[in-house]
């Protein structure tokens, strides 16, 4: 169990960043700041130790605005875990020119975390801290229908792989590679329904496996262990990928398909 930490957590009213909240806010001595776009309207009465702040954290003021917030709140003290967890999909075919819609989401899911690690490090000072990232497996294997939300997390992957060869000591950053996930991720990827990606988790088990991950000082957390095993196969006998993307692409065919008969 994680006690008498100070916590900021974004994305931290749905999905993965709500299970996480709940889980530490259980936590002897832990205050924490949670964060997202409508926080104080949806977390007003979550807990006694729980601070629910609104901020948009895709641009470099919104992610300012919560490092001062969690210096007003914890006095001056250190952020124990700062856990970048917000992020959000498109579900589609990339075939459109949009600079602004694909711009937003490199914002939210790879400059804001990348800013936020500069920004932890000098708030940290050389003392100890935890930073924990939300990557997604799809940051490690590419998926059909999810072409911006891949390159967004290919991105993170990248840097989160670059900057442990620099990062000072006296940090620690810990990776989460959810798989699917059974949150409200599906509903904001696409408002017509479409058939989600195989397999998919549910977030309260996504969210034990990262405090635990956290706690034991893990690099990286893989909740799901076929995804595990999926890779070991798919690198042993490529065919395998070849026939999941298959699969895959049959699903985006579909909604495509289905988009067309919404539009006649």
């Amino acid at each position: 169990m994680i006690n008498n930490r100070k916590i900021v957590i974004t994305g931290a009213s749905s999905g993965i960043g709500f299970e996480t909240l709940r889980l530490l806010a259980r936590g002897a001595g832990n205050r924490i700041l949670a964060v997202s776009r409508h926080a104080e309207q949806l977390l007003s009465t979550f807990a006694d130790n729980v601070i629910p702040f609104n901020a948009d954290i895709s641009s470099a003021a919104g992610v300012d605005s919560v490092f001062e917030k969690a210096n007003e709140v914890f006095g001056g003290e250190k952020i124990d875990i700062f856990y970048a967890n917000a992020g959000f999909p498109y579900y589609e075919e990339y075939n459109y020119e949009d600079w602004d819609r694909v711009k937003v989401m490199f914002d939210t899911n790879t400059l804001s975390p990348i800013y936020t690690y500069s920004k932890y490090i000098h708030h940290l000072n050389g003392r100890p801290g935890i930073l924990a990232i939300t990557v997604s497996a799809i940051g490690q294997m590419a998926m059909p229908g999810y072409a911006i939300y891949s390159a967004t997390k290919f991105g993170l992957q990248g840097f989160q792989e670059a900057i442990r060869l620099e990062k000072p000591k006296n940090l620690q950053i810990t990776c989460l590679y959810p798989v699917a996930t059974d949150t409200n991720f599906f509903r904001v990827a696409n408002e017509v329904p479409f058939e989600k990606p195989f397999p998919v988790q549910q977030p309260d088990v996504v969210a034990r496996k990262m405090v635990a991950g956290i706690e034991k000082g893990k690099k990286s957390v893989s909740p799901s262990p076929l995804f595990g095993l999926s890779k070991v196969l798919m690198g042993v006998c490529p065919p395998v990928r070849t026939v999941y993307w298959g699969l895959e692409t049959a699903k985006l065919n579909r909604f495509k398909e289905k988009l067309k008969g919404m539009n006649r």
